[in-house]
């Protein structure tokens, strides 16, 4: 008699069964969980910030907002972002085009490095700051010994925040750059065109959506940041403190409707950057899912 070849029960219901097939029920419920998860944790607080900052009508919301303190916190969290997008949207690049397009000593620790702000805490990230930048320091004595300020100041925030934001462009970038290889750039320069060439007539118009989702995560931390911008800006009202710090101080002030008027505004700008990003897929869909290599 021939051999026969017996298979397991289970090897005949995996070969008939794809592992995306679950039963509907099974769907049904997996998609019920996560809509639920994320109206209790996403959509509810996002609902009662919105729903506390005008529940003393919209004149209130005015009132804070034309508050000199808190037009000071919305120019300064503006003027941060504007300072330290652009910083880590070069960084980004250049961290990403090195990292993906060639090789060198220390590859992996450069990779290593750019992901250091994701596993150390914002705290002490700023606390690092006073450290190097504080009074009892060793540059700290000389700093204001020729009138620079860094901790209490613009540039302190600012700082604190670039270390904060700075890993959302190149890890956006290093994938996508991998991915697409280096036959591009070799081709253009075969045919001469010179490094600056290439950068922009062809790596920059492969990475553009890639580049623009860090740019959009970056601007919404750097607007956002609590922690790191708390340590080193002595929290002086009216010049130093940025939205966040600004709701703490209302609310620590008992002024519940003034804190969820900036917190409501904080929200705003966030779903701005949410409806634009979610605007260009709409817009976009076919041409982004090509740059991402999809």
């Amino acid at each position: 008699m021939a051999d026969v070849a017996i298979m397991p029960p289970f090897a005949v219901k995996a070969a008939v069964t794809s592992p995306t097939s679950e039963q509907p029920l099974a769907r049904w419920f997996l998609m019920a969980a996560a809509f639920i998860f994320l109206a209790v944790f996403l959509l509810l607080p996002l609902i009662i910030v919105f729903e506390q900052a005008f529940s003393r009508g919209p004149a209130k919301v005015w009132e804070t907002l034309a508050d000199p303190d808190t037009r000071s916190a919305i120019w300064l969290t503006l003027l941060v972002a504007a300072i330290a997008v652009p910083l880590n949207l070069v960084f980004g690049v250049a961290a990403a085009w090195s990292i993906a397009k060639f090789e060198f000593k220390g590859k992996a620790f450069l990779t290593t490095l750019i992901d250091l702000p994701f596993s150390v805490s914002p705290v002490i990230s700023g606390l690092v700051y006073v450290l190097l930048f504080g009074a009892g320091s060793v540059l700290g004595p000389w700093l204001k010994a020729h009138g620079v300020e860094i901790l209490f100041a613009v540039p302190g925030i600012v700082l604190a925040t670039i270390f904060v934001t700075f890993p959302f462009v190149a890890r956006e970038l290093i994938p996508l750059m991998q991915e697409q290889g280096t036959g591009d750039e070799e081709a253009a320069l075969s045919l001469g065109a010179s490094g600056w060439q290439t950068f922009w007539f062809v790596t920059l118009p492969n990475i553009r959506w890639g580049l623009l989702y860090g740019v959009l995560l970056c601007n919404a931390r750097a607007m956002g940041e609590f922690g790191a911008v708390s340590v080193v800006s002595g929290h002086i009202r009216g010049l130093t403190n940025t939205m966040p710090l600004h709701v703490e101080i209302l609310y620590n002030e008992y002024n519940a409707a003034g804190a969820f008027s900036v917190a409501a505004l904080l929200a705003g700008l966030a779903l701005v950057t949410l409806v634009l990003k979610t605007l260009l897929e709409m817009r976009y869909g076919d041409d982004i899912a090509a740059s991402r290599g999809h």
